[in-house]
């Protein structure tokens, strides 16, 4: 029966050029044993396993290193279900599956697997709350779309059943008519500039397509931006032509999140340089770099994001794959008149959605100095345009979600807003409403991907809150709670162990030190977004104050027992976000002294008190943090973005004491309005400069002038906070010499003497002044 069962769909999958899949429910070890009786039926030339058991005679891989499937396709990809289901597993499963080929899915009973835990749910369960806590909604939810979709056979072997297992449905399409599908031979265009062969290598009339736009990237100016969906072989193009470029003798520089999202593009231009003969004369070298050398002195070298965004070397043309993985601020590096650049996006997938890329960077690249051309590719590579496992898989994970249309959005009133709740019973039973919210929440965030679909569907940690205008959702928030920990795990957390989902309290008590701080309960805001079409006009403030007035105490009580004691975020500091979450009251207490690898920032955590065990809480670290700044601005902290440490101070609570000698004021004044130099009492400027910058000079947040402007910032915390040399600091800030550069910094103390001075900095002021 199983054999019969997986020849009739392979046989109808190869006869379309699309994919089926076999699920196999019930016991495991049945299971396992069914699917080595339908690999044999069908006698696939390769074969993958995923499942946390080992010993298959087939490529094996964990669910949780499920993404080396990625760049590589089997005829038949087998899931193990039971042990650790991982949504991310299953997107890359589908993902490796060929036209023509197989996934075959082992999973507990379907009427009961929603009420199955396994080791996946044990990672949802973070303290105080245990796996019992967990829920089922989302596997009843994937049951559902299982049994609902065409292309997916269901057989059940519960103990007990008959020999064979009893098929529940056979999956097929009956469509006997349908034709597969012809593809056009390649050929080079007319007038093509790339060789012959990186035409002949492509697979589609799309892939030419882009192909041929990659040839603009030969001179500098040009920039080309390839949107696809997963699979339409978007890396494969630029890999062509990234080859293409090298034979020519250029220097191309591709970067990509991680280094397996850009094997694609390496392999075909390797491919390429090779003339077909891996290893040939093209040479690829082992070490971190990833580099192809090609006979013409051109190469293909590879360079993680933040690194790769400083352009070092002087490359020719920049290939920036899964470009809507990575934040805009590193985006723009590429932005530069002297090469052409690449951005190479998916607008959906389980590894970054390219909505973010398209709203928030495509207006600066196009008013940058380059000239874009676009591209689109919409026919898959690997399988039929009309596929129904690629439709199943979109619709299971939400890899389509999408937020609602521009024109239902577009004009809606702050004020007339509804804020609400959105449970996970509800978006369950409603479809359009948990698209809307989760096609926000991968808008406007790469990161968000199928496990998170589980967390807010099932974690209990975790829950959602939202703004809703005329129906349709407009911002929404996914929120963890924190903290409330007992004595016991806030020792063994301040002793080193790590606790899952308890980011803040994490942070605060293993690396600051501060044993407590895990006992107030806090509420963390894990992603936030606004729809683009009513983005700026205050929408997600709106929403961070109604959650606080929701979950938090009034001034002077203590939190209720569904309360908190605080909110808080962490996310990677850019002086927008600072700025935004500063004026939504929260307050910055920590900045991480590494770079996240793929972002190049440093991360922020702030936080707003809801209690007053939430203030004690922010009084106590943010005064931490003015200290360690204070030393380790010069330190940890010297290459930090001068914007980036503004706006972490303003948003710090705890104001610089100013306690200075006349030794030091004599100092600060002769260098600010006489002859004195700044070396003579650097600590005293490093005060001052604190304080300035804690209080707020630069931004006229009260409608009054700021005491300093832009650049004056940037050149206290560059010279006085960060302690350059005053060359560097002239040379990046624009100062015309460092002997300009120095009369400006004294310059930028004379209001900051009015500001702090004592009298006796004044008495001293008034002999070069008169004033």
């Amino acid at each position: 029966m199983i054999a019969g069962l997986a020849r009739d769909a392979k046989r109808e999958a190869e006869a379309t050029n699309e994919r089926r899949v076999l699920a196999l429910a019930g016991d495991r070890d049945r299971g396992i044993d069914a699917a080595y009786t339908a690999i044999e039926a069908v006698e696939p030339a390769s074969t993958a396993v995923v499942s946390t058991r080992e010993g298959f005679r087939f490529e094996e891989h964990r669910p949780r290193s499920a993404d080396e499937l990625l760049g590589r396709t089997h005829e038949v990809v087998v899931l193990d279900c039971h042990e650790q289901f991982v949504p991310n597993a299953l997107g890359r499963c589908v993902g490796a599956v060929d036209g023509g080929g197989l996934l075959v899915l082992l999973t507990p009973a379907l009427d009961e697997w929603p009420g199955v835990r396994d080791r996946f749910d044990d990672s949802l369960a973070v303290p105080p709350y245990g796996v019992d806590d967990v829920t089922g909604r989302f596997r009843e939810r994937f049951v559902d779309t299982v049994r609902a979709h065409p292309g997916i056979a269901i057989a059940s072997l519960a103990v007990g059943g008959s020999e064979g297992g009893v098929v529940e449905r056979d999956g097929l399409a009956r469509e006997t008519t349908r034709e597969t599908e012809s593809r056009t031979e390649p050929t080079a265009p007319p007038n093509a500039t790339f060789p012959a062969a990186a035409y002949e290598a492509c697979l589609t009339g799309d892939q030419t397509r882009a192909v041929r736009a990659f040839e603009s990237l030969s001179p500098p100016g040009n920039a080309v931006v390839v949107e696809a969906d997963r699979g339409r072989g978007k890396s494969s193009a630029a890999g062509l032509a990234a080859g293409a470029l090298a034979a020519e003798g250029a220097d191309v520089l591709v970067t990509a999140p991680a280094f397996r999202n850009a094997a694609e593009v390496f392999a075909r231009a390797e491919e390429l340089i090779d003339g077909g003969d891996a290893g040939s004369e093209g040479d690829v070298a082992e070490d971190e770099s990833r580099r192809i050398d090609a006979p013409s002195g051109g190469c293909v070298r590879y360079l993680p994001p933040a690194e790769a965004a400083e352009l070092p070397g002087d490359p020719d043309v920049a290939i920036v794959d899964e470009a809507a993985a990575l934040p805009v601020r590193l985006l723009e590096g590429f932005i530069d008149e002297s090469l052409s650049v690449a951005f190479c996006t998916t607008v959906h997938g389980y590894e970054g959605a390219g909505r973010g890329f398209a709203i928030r960077f495509r207006e600066r690249l196009l008013d940058g100095p380059l000239a874009v051309r676009d591209v689109r590719l919409d026919e898959p590579i690997r399988y039929a345009r009309n596929d129904p496992i690629e439709a199943w898989a979109s619709r299971a994970l939400l890899l389509d979600a999408r937020p609602a249309v521009d024109e239902a959005v577009a004009g809606s009133a702050l004020g007339e807003a509804t804020y609400r709740a959105l449970g996970p019973d509800e978006l369950l039973e409603n479809e359009a409403l948990l698209g809307e919210a989760f096609g926000l929440l991968v808008a406007a965030h790469y990161r968000t991907e199928p496990n998170d679909l589980a967390r807010l569907l099932d974690a209990p940690n975790l829950s959602a809150r939202a703004l809703v205008a005329e129906g349709r959702v407009v911002a929404v928030a996914l929120l963890a709670r924190e903290g409330g920990l007992d004595a016991e795990t806030r020792r063994r957390m301040y002793e080193g162990e790590r606790v899952r989902g308890n980011m803040v309290p994490d942070v605060l008590t293993s690396q600051l030190r501060d044993e407590a701080a895990a006992e107030p309960r806090g509420l963390r805001t894990v992603r936030i977004a606004t729809h683009h079409a009513v983005r700026d006009e205050g929408f997600g403030s709106r929403l961070l104050d109604e959650i606080r007035a929701e979950f938090g105490a009034d001034d002077g009580e203590e939190a209720n027992a569904d309360g908190v004691d605080y909110v808080s975020v962490g996310y990677g500091a850019t002086p927008r976000l600072l700025r935004f979450w500063r004026r939504a009251g929260y307050r910055t207490v920590h900045l991480s002294t590494s770079r996240n690898d793929a972002s190049g920032e440093h991360s922020a955590i702030m936080l707003r008190p809801a209690s007053d065990a939430g203030r004690s809480l922010l009084d106590r670290h943010a005064a931490a943090f003015r200290d360690r700044e204070r030393d380790g601005l010069s330190d940890a902290h010297r290459d930090v973005d001068p914007d980036v440490v503004a706006g972490a101070l303003r948003a710090c609570p705890a104001p610089m004491p100013i306690d200075l000698t006349e030794t030091e004021w004599r100092s600060v004044v002769g260098a600010s309005f006489g002859p004195g130099m700044y070396d003579s009492a650097p600590g005293a400027f490093r005060d001052l400069a604190m304080a300035t910058l804690i209080e707020g000079d630069g931004e006229g947040d009260s409608g009054t002038a700021p005491l300093l402007d832009d650049r004056e910032r940037r050149l206290l915390v560059r010279k006085v906070l960060q302690g350059r040399p005053w060359e560097s600091v002239a040379a990046e800030l624009g100062y015309v010499s460092t002997a300009a550069c120095m009369r400006a910094l004294g310059d930028a103390y004379e209001p900051l003497v009015e500001r702090y001075g004592t009298e006796f900095a004044l008495r001293e002021r008034h002999r070069f002044t008169g004033e």
